[in-house]
């Protein structure tokens, strides 16, 4: 009886606030975290009424390639930094773009926005010399996979690798993942993805594809080994041991060994 009557609340909860259900995905913050021993530019457009910021970091060095990178839940893009830094160090100029609500952008961020926010960002960046005499490439960290997998099926023309880091199947899979048993039917169907990188995936082609994801990660492995599975484009796969998205963290020169082999 407990767990029916939970079902029930469950249906009532989920048909309530059905045309929320993104903001339970994101996790806007802040607060800006100084950016310390590095060159950066930062990029601002607008987007219906509200104020996108971006940073793009720029290595000493010559510039490999170019890389959009689409960080995490939390945070924002100051709070990354260590992240990508071992890339900029390494000479890749990394572009990190925060999502409505984070950082110095402004407005609330939704799955539909974000990507259409990361379509206008990556029309700006091709249009600059300095950027586009660089190779392209698109790095999504754990809830940034999305976007980053659904930029990429876009522009796959110019767009000639992507990364995959702690990534999850779909938005829909990863909250069906984390909801009680009773309730996942329930979930998998009101919880639906605009754009989901399982399905995305399958439609690349010659852009070449690093999946990076632990077995200890709290998002399931499966979804990372199933879009894996599902990508018939160039592709390999770092299993590595620790927490979420810690890889560049704990194994910077691991990182770059697995990212310069997509040359």
């Amino acid at each position: 009886m407990k767990k029916i009557i939970f079902v029930l609340v469950s249906i009532l909860f989920i048909q309530s606030v059905k045309g929320q259900w993104d903001e339970k995905f994101y996790h806007p913050n802040k607060q800006w975290a100084p950016i310390e021993s590095l060159t950066y530019e930062e990029i601002l457009f607008t987007a219906d009424a509200d104020t996108i910021h971006s940073i793009l970091l720029e290595p000493d060095k010559e510039v490999k390639a170019t890389i959009l990178y689409f960080h995490g839940n939390g945070a924002n893009a100051s709070q990354w930094i260590n992240h990508v830094k071992p890339l900029v160090e390494d000479g890749f100029r990394i572009c990190l773009m925060d999502y409505r609500g984070y950082g110095k952008s402004t407005g609330k961020p939704t799955h539909l926005c974000i990507a259409a926010d990361a379509q206008q960002l990556f029309d700006l960046l091709i249009l600059r010399k300095d950027i586009s005499q660089t190779p392209l490439w698109v790095y999504g960290a754990s809830i940034g996979t999305q976007v980053a997998t659904h930029l990429t099926k876009n522009n796959q023309d110019k767009i000639s690798a992507l990364i995959l880091d702690g990534m999850m199947a779909s938005f829909t899979d990863i909250a069906v993942a984390t909801s009680p048993v009773e309730a996942r039917e329930y979930v998998r169907q009101y919880v639906t993805s605009p754009y989901a990188a399982k399905e995305d995936i399958q439609e690349l082609k010659d852009t070449k594809l690093l999946v990076i994801h632990s077995e200890e990660d709290v998002i399931p492995i499966a979804g990372a080994r199933e879009v894996y599975e599902r990508a018939s484009c160039p592709k390999s796969f770092w299993l590595y041991e620790g927490k979420h998205i810690e890889a560049p963290l704990k194994y910077p020169a691991q990182l770059l060994e697995y990212v310069n082999q997509l040359f």
